[in-house]
């Protein structure tokens, strides 16, 4: 089994930085069903996580504002892409898994390729200090969704 080291160059990579650069999802969304706002008090992430759930019962669109991180900030943005066109279970489903990865208790490959570009953070697990920095849009639209459980 190799063992994962998480550098900077590691998660800093073009593929993360594109979402930190030019996020799809950092918008105010109007006419929004949902909204709530998630604060990370330990280094002052605030965010505040908007979704429209369409007549189908699915997430129709999905947009954040605020301020932190390139870790929260990517993090959002990659979110906001995956629960598009999600259920809210579904995207609950997401959230859950996602948690699990970032605190290194998820690891199958199969199961992580569900999360697309958000499994880029995986390596996350290995520096503890900025695993709030990354759950905290999950975090924030689980809550948002009443999701009763201790992630």
């Amino acid at each position: 089994m190799a063992v994962s080291s998480a550098t900077p160059a590691s998660l800093y990579n073009p593929q993360f930085m594109d979402h930190v650069n030019n996020p799809d999802y950092n918008y105010l969304l109007e006419d929004a069903t949902h909204v709530h706002e998630g604060i990370n008090p330990s280094c002052g992430d605030d965010l505040t996580f908007s979704i429209r759930i369409g007549d189908d019962g699915t997430i129709e669109e999905a947009a954040y504002q605020g301020h932190g991180c390139a870790i929260s900030q990517a993090s959002a943005d990659m979110m906001s892409d995956l629960v598009t066109d999600k259920t809210p279970e579904e995207a609950l489903a997401l959230c859950e898994l996602f948690m699990r990865m970032v605190k290194g208790e998820e690891t199958d490959e199969a199961e992580l390729e569900k999360l697309e570009d958000a499994a880029l953070l995986k390596d996350i697990a290995h520096m503890p200090a900025r695993v709030k920095c990354a759950e905290l849009a999950w975090r924030t639209l689980s809550e948002m969704l009443g999701a009763n459980e201790e992630a």
